[in-house]
């Protein structure tokens, strides 16, 4: 598959994945940024907002579950590149500094997110 059927423009509100939705990709934001949202019908809680060089939907792509928030194009011409299962098997095995990657912001987003879990049930 060449590089340019890997690459897909969204433009500003543009649903990349939604929550809940099953995929096997990891994404890396090329221009643009990407939204990392809850939604809760109409009401969208962004979590994070990526920017180029960042990655997301690394959980699914890992384990095959369903993604845990949407993806959601937060500015104009937002490129990004998807991984499938292979490719990122592939470039695990061959590249550990990938590899190493991918679980240092694994690590970070689980702390983070551990730290806003423990705030919120301390202070409800």
């Amino acid at each position: 598959m060449t590089i340019e059927k890997c690459i897909n423009v969204f433009d500003v509100d543009d649903v990349i994945f939604e929550e809940g939705s099953t995929g096997r990709e990891l994404f890396v934001v090329l221009d643009g940024k990407v939204d990392i949202a809850k939604m809760n019908g109409t009401n969208k809680t962004v979590i994070v907002t990526l920017g180029k060089g960042e990655f997301f939907g690394e959980m699914a792509v890992i384990d095959g579950s369903s993604r845990s928030a949407s993806a959601i194009a937060a500015a104009p011409k937002t490129r990004v590149m998807r991984i499938n299962h292979a490719r990122f098997v592939y470039l695990v095995s061959q590249q550990p500094a990938f590899a190493l990657m991918i679980m240092d912001a694994l690590s970070k987003r689980l702390r983070a997110s551990n730290t806003i879990t423990y705030r919120t049930a301390a202070n409800p």
